[in-house]
């Protein structure tokens, strides 16, 4: 392995101007640093981690808590668009990610003990149970945190802006002549709270009545419950015009239930999706929908706490909150 000691023999420099060139130290000529990068890079160096890590007491390494309790991991198009945002956006400021979980080689050890363990500079903590007590644990110790669509107090967090993009959705239908809309929610989370928020509130300024037999819960990313919740709807006394769905995976779940019922969308019956993944854009008819900006909530995530990790004293602690858009497909019919 090419140390630093061999590019200054190479370079006929001393050890200390080869570290402060291939580190950017102002106090190198531009000439000489040019010509001891240019070397390193024709010698194959590659700076040793362990040995950074114990000159700057950073690892650069990011700690990720990903839990999908629908136990689609990584398959989950919402969450593998935004942690592949957080990678890109990560390793573009010079870090690597480890994903952290609570069992290593059959060892049991709680998350932030496992953060200790992996020595992370930082974590970053997306679609995992909150009320978790081993959860409490990470956001009140004492590595930087920032969590992703879910808020703790005195921590960071980047969220989608779920209330908002209920009630453009309730604009929206509502602008087609909808006045009977039913809604099925998720289990019950910070995520399902928003959004719920967001429907009563844009349904009562609008002046549609709500009830519980039109306010069902089920489960996020899970076709089977859609499609019994689905089914419940359109047998009861008096059908909605328009069923709202836990989200667009879910959504596949509705669309079989009415078409198994004999009827079309949106000619019978109109369907609104949320999050805008591309399962959404090949149903038929194309689902209407929120697309939530993924791409901007991992990029900011990672932003903020790389933030944080380098410049404490200077980086707020706040809730960013990031806009979608909607995403008009043909699944919602015009009915005035």
């Amino acid at each position: 392995m090419v140390s630093l000691k061999d590019i200054s023999a190479r370079c006929n420099v001393s050890v200390a101007t080869v570290s402060k060139a291939l580190n950017d130290h102002k106090d190198v000529s531009a000439a000489t640093k040019e010509r001891i990068i240019k070397t390193a890079k024709e010698m194959g160096y590659f700076p040793n981690s362990q040995a950074r890590a114990l000159k700057t007491n950073r690892t650069f390494n990011l700690g990720v808590m990903f839990t999908d309790e629908a136990g689609r991991g990584l398959t989950h198009e919402f969450f593998a668009k935004v942690l592949n945002s957080f990678k890109t956006e990560a390793e573009g400021l010079g870090y690597d990610i480890t994903f952290i979980n609570k069992n290593i080689g059959g060892k049991h050890m709680s998350t932030y003990e496992h953060c200790r363990y992996r020595n992370v500079d930082g974590i970053a903590m997306i679609c995992t149970d909150f009320s978790d007590p081993d959860v409490y644990e990470v956001v009140n110790g004492d590595l930087p945190l920032v969590t992703i669509d879910h808020v703790f107090e005195c921590r960071s967090a980047v969220v989608s802006n779920n209330e908002t993009g209920i009630e453009e959705l309730i604009e929206y239908v509502y602008g087609m002549g909808h006045r009977s809309i039913a809604f099925i929610q998720g289990k019950r989370s910070a995520v399902m709270e928003r959004r719920l928020n967001g429907f009563v509130r844009a349904c009562r300024n609008r002046g549609i009545e709500i009830g519980p037999n039109r306010m069902l819960t089920g489960e996020y990313h899970s076709p089977q419950i859609t499609y019994e919740l689905t089914k419940k709807l359109l047998e009861s006394g008096s059908r909605p015009t328009c069923i709202f769905m836990p989200d667009d995976y879910s959504a596949i779940g509705g669309y079989n239930a009415i078409k198994d019922k004999g009827l079309r969308i949106p000619e019978d019956i109109s369907v609104v999706g949320y999050d805008g993944i591309a399962y959404s854009e090949f149903l038929s008819p194309m689902l209407t929908s929120y697309k939530q900006n993924t791409a901007q909530i991992g990029s900011l995530a990672a932003k903020k706490l790389i933030s944080h990790i380098e410049s404490p004293a200077t980086t707020l602690t706040e809730v960013i909150t990031v806009d979608g858009s909607i995403q008009t497909g043909a699944s919602v019919a015009n009915i005035l």
